[in-house]
């Protein structure tokens, strides 16, 4: 699946989403050259074609929403989302990963929704990125549920992306994991000219926006600050990521979204689902949110040419390993818990997963208190281990591995005591 993914794919699928003109959210809707609805029914188009490659597994579809006035919204209008699910082959699996990039674009004004928008890498990058994955995996098996989805409304206040997250939890759904990109294909920095396409960014939370009184309970008493269940995604992205894609690495921001700024993971967050942001390493504010213009022999404007298309698929890459290898993978071990006892060796206990495909066994993750990332993994097939590791000194989680190696996400463990 790495070895499909092309670079020239995802350059005419960006290229194609700027030749609608504008993308914003309050744009024209009825044209099939021009405005957001031209480019909803292309990426729909392009989905359907990916679904005659999978057996009827994936789903193509709009989803629409109302949006009432307020805001950066003046009048009701009726947004939609476009998603392609394919649907796992075990149908006892209830387990759904989300991948996301936002469709909508806008220039200098946020308000103004006829200008020419380009939105080449803010966030064309990202929706191409999302199109190819749809594109390489639909022909692939995999027992979970994943929605490939191009939002709208991102730019007028992350609304596509609430809305899906306010209806997967309405329904209950089991969202393992949820993966933002936004901004995936500049390499050169506005200010500072440095250049770097070989990282990329993975956001994450660290004290959950959506905790309860049980959570930030636990949190509080183990000092496990730093070991939300979306730093434990963002680790896992790292991990996996480069050991598929060579000469590429993951740099883990430990905070939700850039300074005072936010995404389409955050409306997840806030409904207690796993969720990051994938992002670009050097942002280039000549490009971003600017009307195209030249001033000062200085070109502005999100244009498709100031797009790197072999960085895009490098983090395409980074996408595919980990949402491949966490679809793959067994579900997690259920009721991890670390016996509490005094002595300098710990003894982690947990159940075997009561659904899916039975574990070949699990890891334990061991990392120093101070450490950012997991430094020691001890297989084992048993559901308990007494290590001699103190846990004064260290964290721990546990993970399912399966028959061929793939890995479940890790779970941080509650005390208990006897």
């Amino acid at each position: 699946m790495l070895n499909d993914i092309s670079r020239d794919s995802i350059e005419a699928k960006v290229r194609k989403l700027v030749s609608f003109g504008t993308r914003h959210s309050l744009s024209e809707t009825e044209s099939d050259t021009f405005g957001i609805g031209a480019a909803r029914r292309w990426v729909k188009s392009q989905f359907d074609r990916y679904a005659k490659n999978s057996n009827g597994r994936m789903q193509v579809e709009l989803d629409p929403f109302i949006v009432p006035p307020g805001g950066r919204v003046p009048y009701e209008v009726e947004m939609k989302n476009v998603m392609a699910t394919l649907k796992g082959t075990n149908p006892d699996d209830d387990r759904i990963f989300v991948i996301s990039g936002h469709l909508d674009s806008r220039v200098s004004d946020v308000m103004d929704s006829t200008s020419v928008a380009p939105g080449a890498n803010d966030d064309a990058s990202g929706v191409a990125l999302v199109m190819e994955l749809a594109r390489v995996m639909s022909d692939v098996e995999f027992p979970a549920t994943i929605i490939f989805l191009a939002v709208q409304g991102e730019e007028q206040g992350l609304l596509g992306a609430a809305h899906l997250a306010e209806t997967l939890k309405k329904d209950s759904a089991n969202v393992v994991a949820m993966f933002n990109n936004d901004m995936v294909g500049n390499t050169l920095s506005s200010e500072t000219e440095l250049k770097n396409d070989s990282t990329v960014r993975v956001f994450s939370e660290t004290i959950p926006v959506y905790e309860t009184e049980q959570m930030e309970k636990l949190r509080k008493y183990s000092g496990s600050e730093n070991d939300s269940r979306s730093r434990q995604l963002a680790r896992y992205i790292k991990e996996v990521g480069e050991s598929y894609v060579d000469g590429f690495s993951v740099t883990l921001n430990y905070r939700m979204d850039r300074y005072l700024r936010g995404g389409d993971h955050l409306p997840f967050s806030k409904n207690g689902f796993t969720a990051i942001r994938f992002c670009e390493m050097n942002e280039n504010y000549y490009y971003q949110h600017q009307d195209v213009r030249k001033e000062n022999n200085q070109q502005y404007g999100d244009l498709p040419e100031y797009v790197n298309y072999d960085y895009a698929a490098k983090i395409a890459r980074v996408n595919l390993a980990a949402l491949a290898n966490l679809a793959l993978a067994p579900y997690e071990p259920q009721n991890v818990g670390l016996k509490v006892d005094l002595g300098n060796t710990t003894t982690l206990v947990w159940s075997a997963p009561e659904k899916g495909a039975a574990p070949k066994g699990y890891n334990i993750l061991i990392r120093e208190t101070y450490q950012p990332l997991w430094e020691r993994k001890i297989f084992v097939s048993d559901t308990t281990a007494t290590i001699p590791y103190s846990k004064d000194n260290f964290f721990f989680a546990v993970q399912s591995v399966g028959e061929k190696g793939a890995m479940s996400l890790p779970v941080f463990p509650a005390p208990v005591r006897e």
